[in-house]
């Protein structure tokens, strides 16, 4: 330590070393606590104040620094050095002996420091009053919320106490009596609790110190029970005592205030929720009493050994269903189904999809009674309704026009109905089944025209299905051709009745008598011939004898009674179907039963949708569709396919379930068809290499489902065993970029019939290299398609016979080989041409000739009877005897 008076250092023993120390300075050294028991020695400097005024001069003198032990780090804090605060002038010094001994030394203090510890003291206590003033806020708070608090209690307890006394008498006699019914069950399984543990104490005990207990004893042995267990409680360490733990001391733990149970109507009112289902504590609430009624019925029944008996269930099966449901609808567990399938010799898994037979041996060998259903049940209650005879009313009747190509069926109908359809078909024919509707006498009459084209097969069957009366139309200068005798037919197989009309009597060379003979020999008998078939003898240019022939047609109508019920859903058929780019998927139907209106939810084929707008056939909107009402709806998913039903369901999720439905089948049937086709890669190998089957792959679009379904269908009759027409795309609609896609990645052409590609698709197609093809007649089509596939077709090799040489020596030549010398014995023997050794009439070698010499020159053909020198090609194995059969091969190009 050093004093301010002296400039010498008082250091360790034996060493003087002259150093400079700081003016008025003094150290010390402290203890402090580092935690977990370690301390460290600290270093503390203080320094004196060095006087500025005079009357400051006056020293301040402090006690002699004490020399202490090292402080208790569990008792004495870290002692830190103190400053002392300045006085003011007036204020009187506090005795010396009250002062604290810090072991310092102060010293004077300058102005700046006076001044800030003047500003440091007026801060402290301007944050001394702010700390009041917050206290004093805080404090005011928590009253007010004492008091909303208090006053929310008292609100509570007033409601309740309301609805205590609103409650009627027998609502708290039926609490009272489920309060006294849990009590007694909490009693009796008390005392089962207690029998079982006074039995199992028994079954503890030596054999010679068993005696029987009597039913007085459960209760005593309960309470002992509940005695010793109040005594080891008791025994027990409380949980308050502290104990030390590694040099630290635990301080006991506050005892919890016991939790205010909640009444019935608190426990119950509201939904569940994390306020609801916790207490004021935070302690989850208790059991309800419908948990604990069931927890004592399954004690009871464990304990009594009692079975429950087993509920058997009706289990409606469909055609598949996996093991996990199966198991739920019969409220088994999947491990004993599990089991059962193991015993079987069956190893599955729940998720695994059995068939309905199966799942039907299951569920009888658990007891339960089976319903069995199919996918198709959907459809149920849609097609084939049957109607109440007393609300059926007379309905138009729905004439099919059918006949030969270019026997005028649509100039018919276009006289009928004073239009012009036929100038707006291609070529001048048919190529589109439409369906169309006149007035005659007041009564109405539904037209559907169908092409009379060979590959238009299918829509004439589906024109004669969807008919009552077949008109069948027949050239008077043309009488029966090959399509007329197919319209016959179909109409035959429809069971509808047939009206001749002979067309083009107008003609020089008409023979209509010619006609009706002829229809004789198809079974076809006219009423003039004795028979019961109408005919009538018509021209459609100059329009003679429409009006009989209409007549026929009403008579044939009131003959048949036509009738349908039109306050009903409706119910038809899809004539035809087409994709047009600014109304989207256009469906032609034809409503036979029931009334179709805008705004309905329709099924047709595997699409849906809801009807947008209603349009006839003179392109006028209307509000609904009565039977036999041809009309174009709009507002389908998609397009459906020509021929399919259609009907009207009551909500979306019906129509999209059956929809998912149909699809499905479709699609199956496509896999079925493609897997039966392709079969493994080995077949297909073999296949192409015994007979050599070529495919010509084709993407064909068009305007309707019904000429797509003609031009495959005429593709496929083009087919032969070596090359065949592989359809591998087809739609209705205008060509698009992924039409061109597919076509490159399946490296097929492109058909557009009546339709046309897009910007995008003729960029696409340009990139690719792909020619689109465009027809909007199917004769042109088909013969284009025929040619290119006879280029697929091998040439046929046509072999000519030329002549036979026999060898009559065989001589070997240097440089040359074996050169046979022959003899032409038939025809003649021509250089370049081929040849065959033959020997004892076996072919030894084919090959060509190398050389063909007369004496020593080279010639071109040697006639018979004359001598000449020929040698092989690569061949030398030649006798004399052996014949050369010399012929010529062609390849001639064949054609479908």
């Amino acid at each position: 330590m050093t004093d301010n008076n002296d400039d010498k250092t008082h250091g360790a023993a034996g060493k003087k070393t002259l150093t400079l120390k700081p003016l008025g300075v003094q150290q010390g050294t402290v203890r402090q606590d580092m935690g977990r028991g370690r301390t460290k020695a600290v270093v503390v400097e203080t320094r004196k104040r060095r006087p500025i005024r005079p009357e400051d001069e006056k020293p301040i003198v402090a006690a002699p620094p004490v020399v202490q032990k090292a402080p208790d780090v569990r008792q004495a804090p870290v002692q830190q050095p103190v400053r002392q605060t300045p006085q003011p002038q007036a204020q009187q010094p506090r005795p010396q002996e009250n002062r604290p001994r810090v072991g310092v030394v102060l010293n004077q203090l300058s102005a700046g420091e006076i001044d800030a510890r003047r500003r440091a003291l007026a801060e402290a206590q301007i944050r001394d009053a702010e700390d009041a003033k917050r206290r004093a806020a805080e404090e005011e708070r928590r009253q007010v919320e004492e008091a909303a608090r208090l006053k929310l209690e008292q609100e509570e307890a007033a409601r309740l106490a309301a609805e205590e006394a609103a409650r009627t008498p027998a609502e708290r006699e039926a609490e009272k009596v489920a309060v006294e019914a849990a009590q007694a069950a909490e009693a009796e399984a008390a005392l089962a609790a207690a029998a079982i543990a006074a039995r199992r104490a028994e079954q503890a005990r030596p054999q010679s110190a068993t005696k029987t207990a009597t039913p007085a004893a459960v209760p005593e042995a309960a309470a002992r029970g509940r005695k010793v267990n109040t005594e080891e409680e008791e025994n027990r360490p409380a949980r308050g005592n502290a104990a030390p733990i590694r040099g630290k001391v635990v301080r006991p733990e506050p005892a919890k205030a016991p939790a205010r149970p909640k009444t019935e109507e608190e426990r119950r009112k509201g939904k569940l929720t994390l306020t609801a289902a916790l207490d004021d504590d935070g302690n989850p609430r208790g059991r309800s009493m419908a948990a604990m009624r069931r927890r004592q019925e399954k004690f009871r029944r464990s304990q009594m050994q009692e079975t429950r008996e087993k509920v058997l269930r009706e289990v409606v099966l469909p055609e598949t269903i996996s093991i996990q449901e199966l198991s739920q609808r019969m409220s088994e567990r999947a491990v004993d189904v599990i089991k059962y399938l193991m015993k079987e010799g069956q190893m599955m898994k729940p998720g695994d999809i059995i068939d309905a037979d199966l799942a039907e041996l299951i569920a009888g060998e658990f007891g339960h009674t089976v319903k069995r259903v199919s996918e198709s049940d959907v459809e149920e209650g849609i097609f084939n309704v049957t109607d109440d005879d007393g609300e059926l009313v007379s309905r138009p009747p729905i004439v099919t026009i059918m006949g030969h190509v270019d026997h005028g069926k649509t100039s018919l109908l276009d006289a009928i109905r004073q239009t012009s359809v036929v100038s707006g078909e291609a070529g001048g024919i048919t190529q589109h089944i439409g369906a169309y509707q006149v007035e005659q006498n007041g009564q109405k009459i539904t037209f559907i025209d169908t092409p009379g084209h060979a590959a238009f097969t299918a829509m004439r069957a589906r024109g004669a299905q969807a008919t009552d009366i077949a008109i069948l139309v027949v050239a008077a200068d043309d009488s029966v051709m090959p399509q007329t005798i197919e319209s016959i037919s179909h109409a035959k197989a429809a069971g509808v009745p047939i009206i001749v009309a002979i067309n083009k009597i107008d003609k020089h060379e008409a023979d209509p008598q010619k006609v009706r003979m002829q229809l004789l020999q198809h079974e076809v008998f006219v009423e003039s011939m004795g028979g019961e078939v109408l005919d009538v003898e018509v021209s459609a240019k100059n329009r003679v004898n429409l009006d009989k022939l209409l007549e026929a047609i009403l008579l044939q109508a009131e003959i048949l009674d036509l009738k349908a019920n039109p306050n009903r859903t409706a119910e038809g058929v899809v004539v035809e179907a087409e994709l047009d780019r600014g109304r989207g998927a256009v469906a032609t139907v034809l409503v036979q039963k029931g009334t179709l209106a805008p705004g309905q939810i329709i099924v047709a084929g595997d699409q849906w949708g809801r009807v947008r707008a209603l349009v006839n056939d003179k392109g006028e909107h209307v509000k609904a569709a009565g039977p036999a009402t041809p009309v174009e709806i709009l507002g389908l998913s998609g397009t459906p396919l020509a021929g399919d039903k259609f009907a009207v369901v009551e909500n979306e999720s019906r129509a999209r379930e059956i929809s998912e439905y149909r699809q499905r089948l479709t699609r199956d049937k496509a896999v079925a068809r493609a897997s039966g086709q392709r079969g493994s890669l080995e077949q297909m190998m073999s296949q192409l290499q015994n007979t050599g089957l070529k495919e010509f792959p084709l993407v064909i679009k068009g305007d309707v489902q019904g000429s797509i379904e003609a031009i495959i269908g005429a593709l496929d009759k083009l087919g032969t065993d070596e090359v065949r027409a592989r359809i591998v795309h087809s739609g209705a609609g205008g060509i698009t970029e992924s039409d061109i896609s597919l076509a490159e990645s399946s490296n097929a052409a492109i058909i557009g019939f009546n339709v046309r590609a897009n910007v995008q698709a003729r960029q696409a197609s340009e990139r690719a290299g792909i020619e689109i093809r465009y027809y909007n007649i199917i004769y042109d089509l088909v013969d284009d398609v025929k040619a290119a596939m006879s280029g697929l077709l091998s040439p046929e090799r046509r072999e000519t016979f030329l002549g036979n040489a026999e060898i009559l020596e065989v001589f070997n030549i240097t440089k040359t080989g074996k050169v046979a010398g022959c003899r032409v014995i038939e025809g003649k023997v021509e250089r370049g041409a081929g040849v065959r050794l033959v020997r004892d009439n076996v072919v030894i070698h084919e090959g060509k000739l190398k050389t063909l010499k007369r004496f020593k020159d080279e010639v071109s053909d040697v006639p018979m009877g004359q001598e000449c020198g020929m040698a092989f090609e690569n061949y030398e194995d030649i006798r004399a005897g052996d014949t050369i059969e010399c012929f010529r091969v062609e390849h001639i190009t064949r054609t479908l």
